[in-house]
């Protein structure tokens, strides 16, 4: 019994949360050099950017292993929600999506697929609270993956690890900039799956310019 009489309990996690979390406890060795390390690459494409108000639309994801992409890896998920699309046909193009799956489905496969690589995306605490509030009632406090935002390694690799971010210019790291800055084609932007394609293309440029500049470790890389 809490102190508050209104408090909610938390939900008992489900059988598939008790698995993911039970994959995810053990630690990747910090001495794993960057082609040993597993990647999942995602991007949400959501009704707008207020984590509490709005809905994941779509998740696309595509892993990684040994610096390569592995295409056959890719998905593209459309979990069930009853909110109106309002504007984002306009940025998404999306009118209607007769695919969706229930959003137990939704979460199964999500915890399953997550396995216990290294999450990746750009601006990534913004897709991984989106995806925790769907996740949260089946009894998943927070995902157990180590995480990595590719915004924030393209600004250290740039200025340092002390950088100051009130010092840098944010609208050059927007996933767009970064794209043309590397040559990376804008092919099939504002979906899921392509921007999750993208952000993979640019891991590895950046991979590639960590390695350069001494980065060639699990623990050098996530410090």
């Amino acid at each position: 019994m809490t102190w508050w009489p209104f408090s909610k309990p938390k939900p008992e996690p489900q059988d598939f949360v008790k698995k993911y979390l039970e994959r995810n406890k053990a630690q990747i060795p910090g001495i794993r050099t960057l082609d040993q390390l597993s990647f999942i690459v995602l991007d949400t494409e959501t009704t707008g950017l207020d984590t509490k108000k709005d809905s994941v639309l779509s998740f696309g994801a595509v892993k990684i292993a040994q610096k390569r992409i592995l295409i056959n890896s890719a998905v593209e998920w459309y979990p069930e929600m009853f909110q109106a699309l309002n504007q984002s046909p306009l940025i998404h193009g999306m009118v209607e999506r007769s695919n969706q799956i229930s959003t137990s489905t939704f979460v199964k496969r999500l915890l399953e697929y997550f396995s216990g690589d290294i999450l990746v995306g750009h601006h990534l605490g913004f897709d991984l609270a989106m995806l925790q509030k769907l996740s949260a009632p089946f009894g998943l406090d927070q995902f157990k993956n180590p995480t990595l935002d590719t915004m924030s390694l393209a600004v250290r690799l740039d200025h340092g690890p002390t950088v100051n971010l009130n010092h840098v210019q944010v609208k050059n790291y927007s996933l767009d900039a970064l794209c043309e800055r590397h040559q990376i084609p804008l092919d099939d932007r504002h979906t899921a799956a392509g921007d999750a394609h993208l952000t993979a293309l640019l891991l590895l440029k950046l991979l590639k310019i960590a390695a350069a500049k001494g980065i060639v470790s699990y623990a050098q890389l996530l410090r």
